[in-house]
């Protein structure tokens, strides 16, 4: 299978996978830990209402798909602590708004919609120099927040109320990591699309929780399994000629589940 490595645009391919799996897992790890992983379909919905928008007015749609998303984001945050929404409460507005003006637009737009199936279920061979640019630059700035105020970030994440009692800047943790989760989710939405988004987001954490009791720990080793199985559902999906987003996605469940396996047998 190493012919693929012959083709540019498998390269970028391979380059986008490495970089989208290292900064879902970092942003993944923050809301497993909330208990948030709701958010990442509120979000990755209301990115609909921006694509239909985009469509509509003639503008980016992925341009658009961002401003919705960290809106979006920012817009839960918002209606939990200002107007005392539950959080799932808050998310489910925002799904169901961004839902419904996406299918608005994308209905008034006249013709026919390009990339709609890309954006639904991804094309990752699509990657391109100007797309891994991005993809980069925001692995570099996510990190470099993380490293920042990882004692904070952790805080927050465990427990607000707590971290609040001790004087952290909670509010500007909170908003800042649902910005980066949002954007984060806009740039992964071209790797799987919005029916597999969610399992890219949780799926490595998930299985790096069975193992890890450190957040530290937990968010390299998310970061190694995400690597490690994109990288491999997209030789697989090459090689088989299926969609590389739908195998990305298939090893990864396969992993988790021989992870709980693993772990079960150990106990015995």
């Amino acid at each position: 299978m190493t012919e693929f490595l012959d083709y540019t645009f498998f390269r970028y391919a391979l380059a986008g996978v490495a970089l989208i799996s290292v900064s879902a897992a970092v942003v993944g790890s923050y809301i497993i830990t909330r208990r948030l992983v709701a958010i990442a379909g509120g979000i990755t919905h209301a990115c609909f209402g921006g694509l239909g928008l985009g469509y509509f007015l003639g503008i980016s749609p992925a341009a658009m798909a961002a401003v919705f998303a960290v809106a979006s984001s920012a817009g839960v945050e918002w209606m939990s602590q200002r107007m005392r929404l539950r959080e799932d409460s808050a998310i489910a507005v925002v799904w169901s708004l961004g839902m419904a003006v996406g299918v608005l637009f994308v209905f008034l737009t006249p013709g026919y919609v390009p990339e709609l199936n890309s954006f639904l279920f991804g094309n990752i061979l699509t990657i391109s120099a100007a797309d891994l640019a991005v993809f980069a630059a925001f692995a570099a700035v996510l990190c470099a927040f993380f490293v920042w105020r990882f004692r904070e970030i952790v805080a927050v994440a465990f427990d607000r109320d707590f971290a609040r009692v001790q004087g952290l800047p909670v509010r500007f943790i909170s908003y800042a990591m649902t910005a980066f989760v949002a954007v984060c989710i806009v740039l992964t939405i071209r790797l799987v699309g919005v029916m597999l988004l969610m399992s890219m987001m949780s799926l490595p954490m998930m299985t790096a929780e069975v193992f890890c009791r450190r957040f530290s720990s937990m968010v390299f080793a998310s970061a190694g399994i995400a690597v490690v199985a994109g990288v491999a559902g997209l030789f697989a999906g090459a090689a088989a000629d299926v969609p590389c987003s739908a195998m990305i996605v298939l090893i990864l469940a396969a992993g988790f589940f021989a992870a709980k396996a693993a772990a079960l047998i150990l106990k015995r």
